[in-house]
């Protein structure tokens, strides 16, 4: 039972003992560092229902505390704050019962609990995956294995915008200036050279527009009538209208996108159980506007357009077909929620990464599937993260001036072999092996720093500030793994001896506390969809450590019930940082 669990038990039968009252809550956190103890119980909530002093409160309950209960040792009362200290025997206890679980901290999920959904990445196919792609990924992917360690079970899946006119424009552009180049004959990898395409797209349509308006045209006309964009246009209805040589050119040039997108994915290590394609579920959700019609959640104006009124809840009207019969984003999100739990009929639940620049978009999108009666709809989340922005500036995909995914991975990788080399701690590796430990420790950086930051907050990415060996980044923690592994393997002696009775130093006690959050931590994580929660754990857990390293001998210790609890300790706090660092998709290296 967890620490809380049993004092608050005790609390309550000691104020229902002393004061004849009984409390539902008992109110603790951690202890301040200038005082004596290991957890501390606030006394204020107390007297709304207990006339008296905080402090003669606070000195009654420990009082009866240090004499009923095992647990505590001693008490300190400060205003009103009662700070209690842990006896070594529960700790000892707690490690006991922790040091060969491999799943510390992790939850089954049982058969009755529903499944939830995470839906990530959800890119266009006219260019290749960027920095901001890699956010959504990062966290979308986290998310998932966060909450499948919370106990629930997981599906990963992704929506990919394969239709539309920017597709076209890639299309267009390579059908006119293309050359029959291909990923085989350009040894390029095939969204780079879609992407190339979308950009040579853009610099045609600029000068065309150049052109018109010299020409006397306004800005506004030129943009519509540059012939390139009636092309794009025209190229979008032969495609709705099933043209065979757009669709077999639409068809090849997704592949070549896909066969790309597929490589960036394993060498970020994320992955998906399911896709779902736009040009599959565009038309998906028509049905529905009806069966709202029908029950009076949607109304039709007069031109024959169908929209929702949530102006009663603060919100504005929406449209959701137009007055043509077709679909908008939102109907096709409506019918795709819809056909996700036809498709997985045990979910309960979905999130959404998306950009903040949807948070308008999904509070719509979950009123309206709420309204329409669906009980899972309760259950919906938009996982709303702030845009990455590099020293110099935003990016613009159409400028070609995005940070490509793949290049920023190689740039981390060439950038962590370069300061580990400079560290000169690799002598004995081979070529193969520092190439494999710089690409572990690069992404290990990138991923780190983008996913211990709140999802919310927006990013300035410094790739050489993430790669740093010290603070609060991916490489300092990797590195403090490492040194452990080092340590195990110089522990060649028994280590099966029994600790029970060993005397607790202060920096073990500390340790041994932080390690006792971490369910706590992956549940509250879960909860609030924030693998920063996560990572700043991690964190602090190696800053304890290095202080427990720093403080106390381990292999050189006489004493071998100690030293043999202080090797348990190292194994059992590397075992959490690994184990951590899964959930944020970073691996550890076993030397550096």
């Amino acid at each position: 039972m967890k620490l809380t669990q049993i004092l608050t038990t005790h609390i309550q039968k000691a104020i229902q003992e002393l004061f004849e009252i009984s409390i539902e809550k008992v109110e603790f956190q951690v202890t301040r560092k200038e005082f004596e103890g290991d957890i501390t119980m606030v006394i204020f909530p107390l007297l709304k229902v207990i006339k008296g002093n905080p402090i003669d409160l606070g000195t009654k309950i420990g009082e009866y505390l240090v004499h009923n209960v095992d647990e505590v040792v001693r008490f300190n009362v400060v205003s009103g704050f009662l700070n209690l200290v842990i006896s070594d025997s529960y700790y000892i206890q707690f490690f006991t019962s922790i040091k060969d679980d491999t799943q510390f901290g992790f939850v089954s999920p049982s058969s009755t609990t529903k499944a939830v959904m995470v839906e990530y990445s959800s890119p266009n196919t006219n260019k290749p995956l960027h920095l901001g792609h890699v956010r959504n990924n990062l966290l979308g992917y986290s998310v998932a294995e966060i909450i499948k360690a919370s106990g629930k079970k997981v599906y990963k899946t992704q929506i990919i915008n394969d239709r539309g006119i920017h597709i076209c424009k890639s299309m267009l552009a390579w059908q006119k200036f293309g050359n029959g180049q291909t990923p085989e004959n350009t040894g390029l990898k095939g969204d780079k050279l879609v992407g190339n395409y979308y950009v040579e797209f853009d610099k045609i349509y600029k000068a065309e527009i150049k052109d018109l308006i010299a020409q006397g045209k306004t800005e506004e006309e030129a943009k519509k009538q540059a012939p390139i964009i009636l092309e794009a246009q025209q190229m979008l209805l032969d495609w709705e209208a099933g043209k065979p040589e757009v669709i077999a050119l639409w068809k090849t040039m997704n592949q070549w996108v896909y066969d790309g997108f597929s490589q960036t994915y394993s060498n970020l290590g994320v992955d998906f159980d399911s896709y779902y394609y736009e040009s599959n579920t565009y038309l998906l959700g028509k049905e529905v506007v009806q069966l709202g019609l029908e029950k009076g959640i949607f109304e039709k104006d007069p031109d024959g357009s169908v929209w929702i009124d949530l102006t009663s809840e603060g919100l504005d009207r929406k449209i959701v077909l137009r007055s043509d019969g077709t679909a908008v984003y939102m109907t096709q999100d409506i019918g795709t929620a819809i056909q996700r739990v036809k498709d997985f009929q045990d979910v309960g639940g979905m999130v959404y990464t998306v950009g903040n620049e949807q948070d308008y978009h999904f509070k719509v999108l979950f009123l309206i599937l709420k309204k329409l009666g669906f009980a899972w709809a309760e259950h919906l989340y938009h996982l709303s993260y702030g845009m990455v922005e590099l020293p110099s500036g935003k990016m613009k995909s159409r400028e070609g001036t995005v940070v490509d995914a793949d290049d920023l991975m190689e740039e981390m990788t060439t950038t962590a072999g370069a300061i580990a080399s400079e560290l000169g701690k690799l002598e004995g590796y081979s070529e193969e092996e520092k190439n494999k430990l710089y690409k572990i420790i690069g992404l290990g950086a990138l991923k780190y720093y983008i996913l211990k930051v709140d999802p919310k907050k927006q990013i300035l990415f410094n790739p050489e500030e993430s790669v740093d060996f010290a603070g609060n980044t991916g490489p300092f923690i990797q590195y403090t793994y490492a040194r452990i592994q080092s340590i195990l393997r110089k522990a060649t002696f028994d280590l099966t001896a029994s600790i029970d009775g060993v005397e607790l130093h202060e920096k073990e006690k500390e340790l041994l506390k932080q390690l006792e959050l971490y369910p706590e931590v992956i549940q509250n994580a879960a909860q609030n969809h924030s693998p920063a929660l996560i990572a700043n754990y991690t964190y602090d857990l190696v800053k304890e450590y290095n202080s427990f390293y720093q403080a106390v001998s381990i292999l050189g210790e006489e004493d071998i019930m100690k030293k043999v609890f202080r090797v348990q300790l190292s194994q059992k706090v590397s075992d959490t940082i690994k184990t951590a660092f899964l959930l944020l998709g970073i691996e550890v290296p076993e030397r550096m």
